[in-house]
């Protein structure tokens, strides 16, 4: 299957749904090519991005699940290779 290279960025805006995320991120690690994270202390908000090369479908599926999480905002970005 065709696969893409893509980076979640991910602004948690609580921390109480950290742990929710990374239940989702270690479901889909077989994909991850790496993570940073960001606390940014001053705005009491975390900044994750995640970077993929998996299937489209895959990728969707995964930025769905972690934009449905309450106080969670997610957007992607896919490379044209």
């Amino acid at each position: 299957m065709e696969t893409r290279v893509a980076i979640v960025s991910i602004i948690v805006e609580n921390d109480a749904v950290i742990c929710d995320i990374q239940n989702l991120l270690t479901e889909y690690s077989q994909y991850i090519i790496g993570r940073f994270g960001i606390p940014y202390r001053q705005r009491n908000i975390r900044i994750i991005s995640v970077v993929l090369d998996a299937p489209v479908d895959t990728i969707n599926a995964l930025t769905g699940k972690i934009g449905r999480i309450e106080h969670v905002n997610a957007k992607t970005v896919y490379s044209n290779i």
